[in-house]
C-alpha cells in the first residue's frame, strides 16, 4: 500500500510516460497512484491486476496493449477523480474487470477507436459499483467487439450509458458514437443486471 506518483503534467497527454510498465502476465497489486502519474499503467500483455488499487488522480487510466489474444483480469480496487477513460484497450483480446469501484469519471472501460491498430476486443464487467459516471463501457460494434455485462451498481448516474456502441475509425479520425445497446450481439447486458442508487 505504498504510493507512488509525481511523475509527468497531470494532462491528459498519451506520449508521457507511464507509472508502471507491466510485462506480459506480470501482476500489479496493493499500490495506490498518487498525481500526477504520467500515463498512469501500461499493461504489455495479459496481466492480473489482483489489488487493493486506489488512484487518486486525474490521469489514471490504465492501458492494455497486448495483441495476444488473452485474458487480463482486474481483481478488486478502485479508482476516483478521473477525467475520461479508467480503463482503455488499445490490444486484442479481453479484459475482464471484478469488484471494482470507480468514483467521478468518465468511462470504467473504452476499447480503442482509433487506434494505429484495430482489432476486435472483449470485455467482461462483473461485480462493480460506479458512482458519478458517464459511461460503463465503450466498444467499437463495427469491429465486432462485445461487452458482457453483470452485476453493476450506479449511485448518481442516473444518465450513465451502460454500454455504448462507437464505430471505430482510422488514425486520426474520431469515433462516431451510434448509441446505447442493451441485450444484443454486442451489449450482452439486460436491464435487470443493473441497480441504480
Amino acid at each position: 500500500m505504498k504510493t507512488y506518483c509525481c511523475i509527468g503534467d497531470g494532462s491528459q497527454s498519451e506520449s508521457q510516460d507511464p507509472m508502471f510498465s507491466i510485462a506480459n502476465g506480470g501482476t500489479l497489486q496493493n499500490v495506490i497512484i498518487g498525481s500526477p502519474a504520467g500515463d498512469g499503467v501500461h499493461c504489455e500483455g495479459t496481466l492480473h491486476h489482483q489489488e487493493r488499487l486506489v488512484e487518486r488522480h486525474r490521469r489514471g487510466r490504465r492501458d492494455f496493449k497486448g495483441t495476444g489474444n488473452g485474458t487480463s483480469y482486474v481483481i478488486g480496487g478502485g479508482a476516483r477523480s478521473g477525467s475520461d477513460k479508467t480503463f482503455q484497450h488499445n490490444g486484442n483480446g479481453t479484459v475482464s474487470i471484478s469488484g471494482f469501484y470507480l468514483s467521478g469519471a468518465g468511462k470504467l472501460y473504452r476499447a480503442c477507436g482509433n487506434c494505429s491498430s484495430s482489432y476486435q476486443r472483449h470485455v467482461k464487467i462483473d461485480n462493480v459499483l460506479l458512482n458519478d459516471i458517464d459511461m460503463v463501457a465503450g466498444i467499437n460494434s463495427n469491429w465486432g467487439d462485445t461487452a458482457t455485462i453483470t452485476r453493476v451498481t450506479l449511485s448518481n448516474s442516473s444518465s450513465a450509458v451502460v454500454c455504448g456502441k462507437y464505430k471505430g475509425v482510422a488514425k486520426g479520425s474520431e469515433p462516431t458514437y451510434l448509441g446505447e445497446g442493451w441485450n444484443d450481439s454486442n451489449c450482452k447486458v439486460n436491464k435487470s443486471d443493473i441497480t441504480y442508487k
